[in-house]
C-alpha cells in the first residue's frame, strides 16, 4: 500500500464526517441554502435562539403565550430546515407545499399564542374552525418530528392516538372523540403542552446553545489532548484516550451520534494504527460517546428533564450520577486495557503526545463549565439564567484564549500581509472556513445559530412526547398498563424491570434520548414504583435504557455511525459496542434492588462498601466478557469471573463474599494457567 493511500485510509476530511452524519443522524439531514437564501435562515435560526433566550430570562407573560410561540417557531423551522424526504438536496428550494405546511402548521400555533386569553376563558366551549385549527398543528408538529426524528416515535404517537379513539375514549360518536382529542391535545396543557415542551423552552433550549459556543470554545480538543497526556502513553493508549475524551466531550454533546464522528474521526484511525480491529476500535467510540450523556455534570438534555418530572433539585441528579457513570466507564477502560494487553499494543509514541505543562495553560477553557456547576449546584440562581451566563463566560472565554494563544495577533498580521483593509476588524469578525482559536463574531454567531438548530429536534420530539403522555393520561391507558405489568410480574420485581428495560430499547432506537426519556418517564416509571422501586433509581432505570438503545442492535446507530469510520462491519460493531457497555445493562437493576447505589436511604459505610464492591465486580464481567486476564480463558475461569462479577455488583455481605471468592479463584486459576503455558514455552 502506497504512502499517499495509506494516509488517506485514516484520515477523514470534513465531507466523509458530514456523510456519515447524514446517513446514521436524520438532523445532519438538512436543505442546502446558499447566498442570500442562506444569510436569511441562519438570521432565522439566530433570532430564534435568542429570543428562547430573552424569553426564558425575562418573560413575565402567560405560560401559554410561551409555549405556544416556542412550538410555532419549531414548525416553522422544522420544515424550513428539514426536507420531506432524506437526500433531497436541491440548493435554494423549498416546494410549495413544505412553504403551505410551514404558514398553516406555525400559524395554528401562534393563533393560540394571539388569542390566549380567550382561549383560556373558553373553557371546553371550542368552536369547529377551533378544531380544525389545532388538528392543522398536532398533524404539522407530526409531520415535522417525521422528519427531523424519524419514525420510530411517530409510529408510537399515532398508535396511542388510535387507541385513543377507536378503544380509549367513551363519546359514542367518532367525531365526537376526535373534537375530544384534539382539543385536549393541542389546547390543554396535558397534552403538547405538557412537562416536556415546558422544560425544553424553559431550560433545554438554554442548554443545548450553552453546548454550542462551548464547543466553539475549543474544548473537544482540550478534552482529547487532556485525555492523551492522562492515558496516551499506556498499553493500548488511543482507545484509552477515546473512553476518556468522548465521556467529557459526550456529556457536553448530548448527542452519542454527533459525539461518535465527532471524537470518533480523531480516535478511532489512532486505535487502528496502534492495531485494535476494526470492530473493536468503532465500538469503543460508541460505547464511550454514548455514556457520555450519563456523565456528570451536563448528563446530555434528558437530566433536566428528570429533575423537573422528579421534583427535586438538578444538583440532586448531579450527584447521584456520578459513581454509575464512574462505573460504566471503568468497565470500557477495563476492556480496551486488556484487549491492548491481549494483543500486546503499545501506546502513543511520548513525542507524538501534547506537552501537559503546555496543556496546563489552557485549564481555563474549563471556566465556563466550572462556573455552571456550582451555581447549579448551590442554587445560586436558576438553571436557565446559569446557563445563560455560562454562555457569557463563554465567549469571555473563548475570546481570552484568543489573545493568550496569539490568534488574534496572528490574523492580524495575515490580513496585513494580505493588505487587507482594516485588518483588525476583518481579524476580529473572522469569517466561515476560520479554523483558527480565535473567537470571532462569525463563530459567535455559528453558536447561535447551532443552538437553535439543534433545537429543532429536541423540540418537536417534546411535543410528540406530549402527545403520548397526553392519550396516555386522558385515555386511563397509564393505570391499566400498570395493572397489567404488576399482574404479570406479581410480586417478581425482575420480570417488570426486564419488561420495562425492553420497552426502553424499542422505543428508544433512532429516537433522541429527551425524547424517549419523557415517553418512559410517563408510562413505565409509574410500574417500577407501583413495585415499590423508589421514583428516583424508576427514573434512572428508564434514563439509562432509553440511552443505550443506540449501541443495542438492530438500530445501533451510534455503533453503526464508528463502523462507518472504522470501515468495519456495522453489526459486529453494534455487538462488540454492546459487550463493551455491559455495566449500563447491569447497573440500572442495582439502582432498584438496591437504592443505596444512588445514595437513597443509606450512610458513608455502606456507600463505600457498595463502591468497593462493584469496582471489583465490574471487573470480573468486564474480563470474562473480553476473554483474557493473563492469558486467554477457558469456560471454566471465564463462568467464576463472570458469575462472581455478577454476584458482588449486586449489593449483599452473602453475595458479596461468595463473589470475591469466585473472583479470586478465576484470578488464581488464570495466573496458573500463564504459568503453566509459560513453561511449556
Amino acid at each position: 500500500m502506497s504512502k499517499k493511500k495509506d494516509k488517506r485510509e485514516y484520515e477523514f476530511v470534513q465531507e466523509d464526517l458530514d456523510e456519515v452524519m447524514k446517513k446514521y443522524d436524520r438532523e445532519s439531514n438538512v436543505r442546502v441554502w446558499k447566498g442570500t437564501p442562506a444569510i436569511v435562515v441562519k438570521a432565522v435560526l439566530i433570532g430564534f435562539s435568542l429570543f428562547c433566550i430573552w424569553v426564558t430570562l425575562f418573560a413575565t407573560f402567560l405560560e401559554e403565550i410561551r409555549l405556544t410561540a416556542f412550538m410555532g417557531l419549531i414548525v416553522l423551522l422544522g420544515f424550513l430546515t428539514y426536507p420531506a424526504k432524506k437526500g433531497h438536496t436541491r440548493v435554494n428550494y423549498i416546494p410549495w407545499y413544505d412553504v403551505l405546511g410551514m404558514i398553516l402548521g406555525a400559524g395554528a400555533f401562534l393563533y393560540y399564542t394571539f388569542n390566549a386569553n380567550q382561549i383560556i376563558q373558553q373553557g371546553t366551549r371550542f368552536k369547529s374552525y377551533q378544531i380544525v385549527i389545532a388538528l392543522i398543528g398536532i398533524v404539522a408538529l407530526l409531520e415535522v418530528t417525521r422528519r427531523s426524528v424519524g419514525w420510530p416515535i411517530l409510529i408510537v404517537a399515532l398508535v396511542f392516538i388510535v387507541y385513543a379513539i377507536v378503544y380509549g375514549l367513551t363519546n359514542p360518536s367518532l367525531v365526537g372523540r376526535i373534537r375530544y382529542l384534539v382539543r385536549n391535545l393541542f389546547f390543554d396543557k396535558t397534552g403538547i403542552l405538557s412537562t416536556p415542551v415546558n422544560v425544553c423552552s424553559k431550560y433545554i433550549v438554554v442548554f443545548i446553545i450553552f453546548g454550542a459556543f462551548l464547543e466553539r470554545t475549543g474544548i473537544s480538543e482540550f478534552f482529547i489532548n487532556l485525555a492523551n497526556c492522562v492515558a496516551g502513553k499506556f498499553a493500548g493508549g488511543p482507545a484509552k484516550v477515546a473512553v476518556i475524551s468522548s465521556a467529557l466531550c459526550g456529556m457536553v454533546s448530548g448527542s452519542s451520534v454527533g459525539n461518535t464522528v465527532t471524537t470518533g474521526s480523531v480516535t478511532i484511525p489512532m486505535m487502528k494504527e496502534t492495531g485494535y480491529k476494526s470492530e473493536f476500535a468503532g465500538a469503543v467510540e460508541a460505547a464511550a460517546s454514548t455514556g457520555g450523556q450519563i456523565m456528570p455534570p451536563i448528563m446530555g438534555a434528558a437530566a433536566f428533564l428528570m429533575a423537573d418530572f422528579i421534583g427535586v433539585p438538578y444538583s440532586d441528579i448531579l450527584v447521584r450520577a456520578i459513581f454509575p457513570a464512574v462505573l460504566y466507564f471503568t468497565g470500557i477502560f477495563i476492556a480496551v486495557h486488556l484487549e491492548a494487553k491481549k494483543y500486546k499494543l503499545t501506546g502513543i509514541p511520548k513525542e507524538k503526545l501534547p506537552v501537559f505543562t503546555h496543556l496546563l495553560k489552557k485549564v481555563y477553557l474549563l471556566i465556563p463549565l466550572i462556573l455552571l456547576v456550582v451555581w447549579v449546584s448551590n442554587n445560586m440562581m436558576t438553571m436557565q439564567r446559569a446557563a445563560a451566563y455560562s454562555i457569557i463566560a463563554a465567549v469571555v472565554v473563548g475570546i481570552a484564549d484568543g489573545i493568550l494563544d496569539g490568534s488574534y495577533k496572528a490574523a492580524i498580521e495575515a490580513k496585513k500581509k494580505a493588505k487587507v483593509k482594516a485588518p483588525v476588524r476583518s481579524a476580529l469578525v473572522g469569517s466561515g472556513d476560520d479554523k483558527s482559536n480565535c473567537f470571532t463574531l462569525v463563530k459567535f454567531l455559528e453558536a447561535v445559530e447551532a443552538g437553535g438548530k439543534g433545537t429543532i429536534t429536541v423540540g418537536a420530539a417534546c411535543g410528540v412526547a406530549g402527545i403520548i403522555s397526553g392519550t396516555i393520561t386522558m385515555t386511563g391507558l397509564a393505570n391499566e398498563m400498570i395493572n397489567a405489568i404488576v399482574s404479570v410480574a406479581g410480586d417478581r420485581l425482575f420480570i417488570a424491570l426486564f419488561l420495562t428495560m425492553l420497552c426502553c430499547i424499542i422505543l428508544g432506537m433512532g429516537v433522541p434520548t429527551t425524547a424517549t426519556y419523557c415517553i418512559m418517564a410517563a408510562t413505565c416509571a409509574p410500574i417500577l414504583t407501583r413495585m415499590g422501586v423508589p421514583i428516583m433509581a424508576a427514573h434512572f432505570f428508564v434514563f439509562y435504557f432509553g440511552i443505550v438503545a443506540d449501541i443495542t442492535p438492530p438500530v445501533a446507530l451510534a455503533a453503526y455511525a464508528g463502523s462507518a469510520i472504522a470501515k468495519s462491519n456495522p453489526m459486529r460493531t453494534a455487538f462488540n459496542a454492546t459487550k463493551l457497555a455491559i455495566a449500563a445493562f447491569i447497573i440500572p437493576y442495582v439502582f432498584c434492588f438496591s437504592p443505596q447505589m444512588l445514595l437513597i436511604d443509606t450512610n458513608a459505610p455502606e456507600v463505600i462498601l457498595i463502591y468497593v464492591t462493584s469496582m471489583v465486580g465490574i471487573f470480573g464481567v468486564a474480563a470474562s466478557l473480553e476473554g483474557y486476564l493473563f492469558t486467554d480463558m477457558g469456560i471454566i475461569d471465564r463462568a467464576l469471573l463472570i458469575i462472581g462479577g455478577l454476584m458482588m455488583i449486586f449489593p449483599g455481605v452473602m453475595t458479596d463474599a461468595i463473589g470475591l471468592g469466585l473472583i479470586v479463584a478465576g484470578v488464581m486459576l488464570q495466573y496458573m494457567m500463564k504459568n503453566k503455558k509459560a513453561k511449556a514455552a
